[in-house]
Parts: C-alpha cells; structure tokens; sequence
C-alpha cells in the first residue's frame, strides 16, 4: 500500500482534504503531518462534518479540524497486545512512527493479518541439486509454483503479517534473486541481500546482518510452501520465554504389531498397534538478535547447530507443532505436488 495517499499537510486546505477522502473511499482517514513529515493529528469525513456545522469553510485549514492525538505504532517499540488492542477497538487504519515521530508507513489491517515487530532473513543460497536440469539456469527459489515463485510466495505471506523488514541471503545466481526483488519497491518493503562468498549452511550467513531494526529475527528456508501461522508462531515464542522457537512437523508412525515394553528380560506390559508422534525440524525459527552473534562468522553453520549450542547453554528451544501445511521443495516429487496441494489448500 501507498501510505502516502493517508497523508496531508497541516496547511492543506479541507477542500484538498475532502479531495484526499474521496479517493480514499471505504479507507477515508488521513493522518495530518508538519514540514518534518512528524504527525500532528487525524481527519476524518466526520471531523469535516463537525467542523462545517460549526460554520467553519472549506478554505480553512486542515490544522483548525483535526483529532489531536490519534493512535499510532512506534516502529521501535511495540508488541503484540497493542496490535490487538487496535483491532479490538476495531481500529483498521494506523500510521507506524520512527523515533522522531514522523511517518513512515499507515498499515491496514482491512489487508493486513497482524504487524509482527520481526525481521526476516530468507535463505536462498542454495543450488538446487536434486531439482536439476530444472535449476542449471534458475536458481530453486526462483522455480514457479502456480504463478509465482517458491520464495515469492514465502515473501507475500510475510507481509500479510506486517513484516516489511527482509534480508535475503545469496548465493548460487544471486543476482536473479537482486533483479527480481530489487530492494522490495514493487512489494512495499525493505529487502536487502547478504551474499555468501562460499556456502555457509542453514544459518551461517545471518552472522553478517548487523542493522536489525527489532529484538526478534525471523530465519527461514526459500524452499519451503506453508501456510504457517506467523502471529500465532511469534505469540507462542513470547509467551514460552523461548530463546529460540523452531517449526515443527509431526509425523506420526503406525506399529501394525503390538508393542513388549520390557524391563531386563521381562514383559511389563504391551501396547496393542501404537501410534507414536515425531517432530522433524521444519526450517523456520525464530530466535533473539543477539543470538546470532553465537554463530561463527564466514564459516560453514547449520540452524541445527546453534540449537545444539544453545541447549548446551542452557538456554530455552522450544517446539513449535504445525498446526497447517508444510511442503519442503526439494525433489523432482515435491515439485510437482507443491502444483496440485496449491489448487486445494488455502494460503
């Protein structure tokens, strides 16, 4: 979304306002800002109204109608709970603020799932062995599943959860990936590129990121088709006191025979055809900044490593169940089933 067609200038005249309004349609609402782009106040067709019935014109000011103290989002300080206050409140339109209090960006949540306060690294360096010939020229994350590509489609649902902050790590014919996305203009975002001179696992080159704008960084494979709960997922890590949350897939495995629990030769008892539950490690974590510095810089570094790491430290890793769809792209299989899963199930 342009957020800029919700702003006006405080010396705006309500009639260019009225004109603003009207474009805006079901979204009328402007956020009133001063020569430093700082925001002053709202306005509102009922602001217009109100001010009209007390004989005030269409020539004065927008600064004369305005609701003083609207409610905003500072960029650098915000969680959950007022995000849910807002739509509680049934507030659906609210200007996102930097520490000098100007305007950088008015969410929607008419368009918008949530506003997560996360950063985002996708990890696309890979060469997509299994994948070829199919990747001797592309690189995998750049393979289209239905009409757009693997890691486009990861991308999209992000920011339906708010998330406009994105490192895209890269590798093998990275500079598809750069010309394709650019610095994330197209999609109203931010994204910028870390390039592995040499492979440097699941992980390792989120070493190099240095200017995150949160507290929370979200890591995630470019190959994989989900359609994960990202608010859900960043609750359950906030509410666990989780240094580091990873998705996880369960799988479960049928005995068709019963099942002897034994105790030094002897039969305790027997299960009769059991079911037991596993959870395999699904790619997407999200972990404390400061975590990262924990990884090795410019060395060959799996996410699976810094969770050993971590344990060893005593620190808290949590599992996070998958409650929905969860597809790793990586054979010739799995491409073709990523085509038909994606006619049937909702993203």
């Amino acid at each position: 979304m342009n957020y800029q067609k919700h702003l006006v200038d405080q010396d705006s005249t309500i009639k260019e306002a009225l004109a603003k309004l009207d474009v805006l349609a079901a979204d009328a609402i402007l956020f009133v800002v001063d020569h430093e782009q700082k925001l002053v106040g709202s306005l509102t067709d009922g602001d217009v109204r109100r001010g009209l019935l007390k004989d005030m014109s269409i020539h004065q000011k927008v600064i004369d109608f305005i609701q003083p103290n609207p409610k905003y989002i500072l960029k650098s300080s915000y969680n959950v709970e007022d995000l849910e206050k807002f739509r509680a409140a049934n507030l659906k339109i609210i200007p996102v603020l930097n520490d000098a209090h100007q305007v950088i960006n008015v969410i929607n949540f008419r368009f918008l799932k949530s506003y997560l306060p996360i950063d985002a690294i996708i990890m696309a360096g890979g060469k997509g062995t299994r994948l070829k010939p199919l990747t001797n020229d592309i690189p995998k994350p750049l393979l289209k599943v239905a009409d757009k590509p693997i890691i486009e489609h990861n991308i999209d649902r992000l920011i339906t959860y708010g998330i406009d902050d994105f490192w895209i790590s890269i590798n093998y014919l990275g500079n598809q990936l750069k010309e394709y996305f650019k610095e994330g203009e197209s999609k109203g975002v931010q994204i910028k590129y870390v390039s592995e001179e040499k492979p440097l696992g699941t992980i390792g080159a989120a070493r190099a990121i240095k200017n995150f704008q949160h507290e929370t960084v979200l890591v995630t494979n470019s190959d994989i088709l989900t359609n994960l709960d990202y608010e859900d997922f960043y609750k359950d890590f906030i509410q666990s006191g989780a240094d580091l949350s990873v998705v996880t897939i369960p799988y479960e495995v049928l005995i068709p025979y019963a099942v002897l629990e034994m105790e030094k030769g002897s039969v305790k008892s027997f299960k009769e055809k059991p079911t037991y539950t596993y959870y395999s490690n699904g790619g997407i974590y999200l972990l404390k900044r400061e975590l990262l510095e924990l990884i090795p810089e410019n060395e060959f570094y799996n996410a699976t490593d810094l969770m050993e790491e971590l344990i060893n430290r005593g620190k808290k890793v949590n599992s996070y169940p998958l409650r929905g769809y969860w597809l790793d792209i990586g054979k010739h299989e799995d491409f073709q089933k990523a085509q038909e899963d994606y006619k049937h199930i909702k993203f």
